[in-house]
């Protein structure tokens, strides 16, 4: 792609979420464009987002489970950028108006104590930069079209990306040691009004939640980027997305390790 269409790209995506309304499929523009292209636009998004008044505050990983790197012809994780007015409060309420096709998802997030940066970052490397983890719940927005009605073309990896990684909002709870728990046991039971949708276990992100965190540390190093002291990193989610409609009240059970609530206004 060129700078250009970069940039085009970039500003069609930022329109889209102010005005919460979908925009066709990138990847039907720009048919050639490769996973570099899509992270430039990425980029040139967040650039935007920073220069509307934002602040980044950290980093999510998805694509960790092998059914949804399939759907998306795709064997890695992606990775997307947190801002501040992306978190909500537990037992809080999403705006009616806040987002255009709302899902959610469960997952582990990891507040960072120290500066992570690859190459050849560990899981032990991972947990003594932490400071603490915490169950979170990730939601998750399109402002691409999932599928295209003239075509049948359904989203590429090039539009995920391109849309930081679907990265919309983020809940986070209660807090404990990085090494407290067998993180690939830490699981979770995601009900919407009263009736369970999902359950899953830390093991379905890469057989350790670390490993998402080691993945992005490593990827951000081609980049001469590193995760910074006091960013929190989402670790891609062990359940399937959890549609949530207005009116809907999400509820997910961590077991010993407590329960997180988001409403969302009709």
């Amino acid at each position: 792609m060129t700078p250009e269409q970069v940039e085009d790209a970039a500003a069609r995506l930022f329109e889209a979420e102010r005005n919460r309304r979908q925009i066709r499929l990138l990847s039907l523009d720009f048919p050639d464009a490769t996973m570099d292209d899509a992270y430039r636009v990425q980029a040139a998004l967040v650039k935007r987002k920073v220069a509307s008044g934002l602040t980044i505050k950290g980093w999510k990983i998805g694509l960790t489970s092998k059914a949804m790197q399939s759907a998306l012809a795709i064997d890695i994780p992606d990775s997307g950028v947190l801002f501040d007015d992306m978190f909500f409060d537990d037992g809080g309420t999403v705006p009616g108006d806040r987002f255009i096709q709302p899902r959610i998802e469960a997952e582990i997030a990891f507040v960072m104590k120290a500066p992570l940066a690859g190459p050849d970052v560990s899981i032990d490397d991972v947990f003594d930069a932490t400071d603490y983890i915490t169950p979170a719940l990730e939601i998750l927005d399109t402002r691409i079209e999932r599928i295209n009605k003239e075509t049948g073309k359904v989203r590429t990896f090039f539009d995920t990306i391109s849309d930081n990684a679907a990265n919309a909002g983020i809940v986070i709870g209660r807090a404990a040691g990085p090494r407290e728990a067998d993180l690939r046991w830490i699981g979770a039971i995601v009900s919407r009004n009263g009736e369970v949708e999902e359950t899953g276990l830390g093991a379905g992100v890469l057989d350790h939640p670390a490993k998402g965190i080691v993945w992005l540390a490593n990827r951000l190093h081609q980049y001469g980027m590193q995760i910074a002291a006091g960013q929190v990193v989402l670790s891609g989610s062990f359940v399937r997305p959890v549609e949530a409609r207005h009116g809907d009240s999400i509820v997910a059970d961590f077991g010993p390790h407590g329960t997180i609530r988001i409403a969302f206004a009709r």
